[in-house]
């Protein structure tokens, strides 16, 4: 994975209206759809507490040149996981 430095770190909105900053870790395609992978990594010290989040990459209407995050259902992101961890696991290895 690229170094903590060289990510690009976005804010969300979370379930309670707090704002949660995120580092993109990475982009990829699945079924013919843009996937990102998120953390939040950019703010936590100890790499077995970061949370790891995997969003589907839209462009914004009217905009290509903006894009927006959005959250997929249950049974998707457990597909994405898998995706996730096989793959990238066989990146880290070449």
């Amino acid at each position: 994975m690229a170094n903590q430095e060289d990510w690009d770190i976005i804010e969300l909105e979370g379930d309670d209206g707090e704002p949660i900053r995120l580092c993109v870790e990475r982009y990829f395609f699945y079924n013919g759809d843009e996937y990102v992978l998120l953390s939040d990594a950019c703010d936590v010290e100890d790499e077995e507490e970061v949370s790891r989040y995997v969003m589907k990459v839209q462009s914004v209407e009217g905009d290509e040149d903006m894009e927006e995050f959005v959250p997929v259902d249950e049974d998707l992101m457990d597909q994405l996981i898998s995706v996730v961890e096989n793959v990238f696991e066989a990146d880290e290895e070449e």
